[in-house]
């Protein structure tokens, strides 16, 4: 017995002295538990909307204060013309708008009936239709208010419209994150991997004592999964617009500049990842877990971002994937140029650098 417990007791040594067991046994329930217990849930929050008021009589500033007090809604502008409905949704401030008719008021009052127009992006399907929902109720929940205060029955109209995807389709909101899910794997994974291969073989030795400079070896071993992460796009692309109706309104050209970009991106992280670890089980554990959870669940394809609370959000600007999912949607479902997206693209290509710099500058020229 004695025995048993000393071997017992040895194992525990080995657990507690092993930084990366340690971080495995209780830094990822930890992680995991804080993650999806803030994204995980159907619930919509601090969601930000835009009202144009023709009215500007009583009863639409009921109902604006109604919307202020919901914590689903945040007003961020009050609109007053079509185009500057339409800048919100294309800027990314606005994902739902509220238009609320001249003599509003009067129409209550005269006839007993009136309409509200409210405008939904549908980039995001079941967000669309969540927040048209919560706009709605309280719609309703206004036309209830003045019913018990009056013996006459009012109807408020809601005419809902769905702009970027009047149909609803599942396929603009899932395929762009998988386009960034693949592309990142596919790049970080077999980047580090196949470097730290090298490790492991001997040959990295024997192409730093080579004439050829070692750097732009280890570039050169990037440049297949460059050419091959291209034509997993490809096939992405044509299999989303053939067979799911996905849209494709924008630049293609400027489709592919952006994927570029990330996929240098992603490159540039295996690097990093591969001058960092020893072995292949190490680079691959580092670059599906480092890739995997933050895409699932920063990007925005998955779970709004909106729900979760104001850390995890900063965290989520650090992920490369969230800016080429806004980029991706904007230029696909919603036709936009390169004025539109340049802010995101310049995002993923200051990352890149930083990413690039940092790699280069711990990557070692000999081999303990």
């Amino acid at each position: 017995m004695n025995q048993f417990l000393t071997f017992v007791k040895k194992e525990f040594y080995h657990v507690f002295r092993d930084r990366k067991t340690l971080l495995l046994l209780f830094g990822m329930p930890i992680a995991q538990i804080i993650l999806f217990g803030f994204a995980l849930t159907n619930e919509i929050k601090n969601s930000n909307i835009v009202v144009c008021d023709y009215a500007k009589d009583a009863a639409s500033q009921r109902i604006i204060e109604k919307l202020e007090a919901s914590s689903s809604f945040d007003i961020e502008m009050t609109a007053m013309t079509p185009s500057q409905i339409e800048a919100a949704f294309q800027e990314g401030k606005a994902k739902l708008a509220i238009v609320i008719p001249a003599n509003f008021n009067n129409d209550l009052l005269h006839f007993n009936k009136a309409q509200i127009q409210i405008i939904a992006d549908a980039s995001d399907p079941n967000l669309a239709n969540t927040l048209t929902n919560y706009a709605s109720n309280i719609i309703r929940g206004y036309q209830q208010e003045l019913q018990q205060n009056a013996s006459l029955t009012f109807r408020i109209n809601s005419e809902v419209r769905m702009i970027y995807n009047p149909e609803l389709k599942g396929a603009t909101n899932f395929v762009p994150g998988v386009m960034a899910l693949v592309l990142l794997l596919v790049c970080v994974l077999m980047t580090s991997v196949s470097i730290v291969k090298e490790k492991e073989t001997g040959t990295m030795e024997v192409l730093l004592v080579s004439p050829f400079n070692p750097v732009l070896a280890i570039i050169a071993k990037t440049v297949p999964y460059f050419l091959l992460s291209i034509i997993n796009l490809t096939l992405i692309l044509i299999l989303s617009v053939s067979f799911m109706d996905m849209p494709l309104n924008g630049s293609i050209l400027l489709l592919y500049l952006a994927s570029s970009l990330l996929i240098i991106t992603a490159l540039s992280l295996g690097l990093l990842i591969s001058n960092s670890t020893s072995s292949q089980q190490e680079a691959m554990l580092i670059s599906l877990m480092g890739m995997l959870v933050p895409t699932m669940m920063f990007t925005g394809f998955l779970f709004p971002l909106e729900n979760m609370p104001w850390p995890l959000q900063a965290v989520a600007n650090i992920v490369p994937s969230k800016w080429y999912y806004i980029v991706v949607k904007g230029i696909m479902i919603k036709g936009l140029g390169f004025s539109a997206v340049w802010r995101e693209l310049l995002i993923l290509s200051g990352m890149t650098c930083v990413l690039l710099f940092i790699s280069f500058k711990k990557f070692k020229t000999r081999l303990a």
